[in-house]
């Protein structure tokens, strides 16, 4: 189960904390950075929740139409050249923030290229459930556990690490049933790092040469 459910619920799950598009309204925005992580991550798993089954048949029509929804909510709220330093791990101790920024890119890309459409496969008819916030260690931000609740089955798990970036809580790590979307794809990338450099690597990411699988 948990094989099948981690790619699913990491792209679900770095989308689902997302601001969205309604807060690129000023006054909006400006709300949301005062809200808490878990009131953040409540109010968003809801609202594209809701938008994924009011829209489902326009998605399934129009890919297009999906891919430039999950751009614009992921781009908006993950951190995602924090992330890929976390992913890159010690390959990325002495890196180019140009470098870092290109694997981000070509990680995230290779991310909703695969997993994006399965999306479409989610069951909206599901409640989240907000369980704590605890503060990380060393000052690095917060941790939100939350649940996704579905009828006749176990509650699933799913975790939000998020920082302070440029005045709002973003995400850096989605953390399913245990499995951690920074760990999972730093194990999968460390052997091709040891023997290429970040530029190849997130070039190769591109092409579709390597493809992030979170399955590993």
């Amino acid at each position: 189960m948990k094989r099948f459910l981690t790619p699913l619920f990491i792209a679900s799950g770095l989308l689902l904390s997302a601001p969205g598009m309604a807060l690129a309204q000023a006054a909006t925005a400006s709300a949301a950075s005062q809200a808490s992580p878990s009131q953040l991550v409540l109010d968003n798993s809801t609202r594209v929740l809701a938008t994924l089954e009011k829209r489902r048949a326009e998605f399934t029509a129009n890919r297009g139409a999906l891919r430039q929804f999950i751009n614009s909510e992921f781009n908006q709220m993950f951190d995602r050249d924090y992330a890929a330093r976390q992913v890159l791990g010690r390959h990325g101790r002495d890196a180019s923030d140009a470098d870092v920024k290109l694997f981000a890119d070509a990680l995230a890309e290779s991310l909703m290229q695969r997993y994006g459409s399965s999306l479409l496969d989610f069951n909206t008819r599901l409640r989240v459930r907000v369980k704590s916030e605890t503060t990380l260690p060393r000052g690095l931000g917060v941790k939100v556990s939350s649940e996704f609740l579905r009828s006749g089955g176990d509650a699933i798990p799913v975790d939000y690490l998020m920082r302070r970036s440029g005045g709002q809580w973003k995400v850096f790590d989605v953390i399913v049933e245990g499995v951690s979307f920074v760990q999972t794809f730093r194990q999968q990338f460390d052997a091709e790092l040891q023997r290429k450099t970040i530029p190849q690597v997130a070039a190769e990411l591109r092409s579709g040469q390597l493809q992030a699988d979170a399955k590993q």
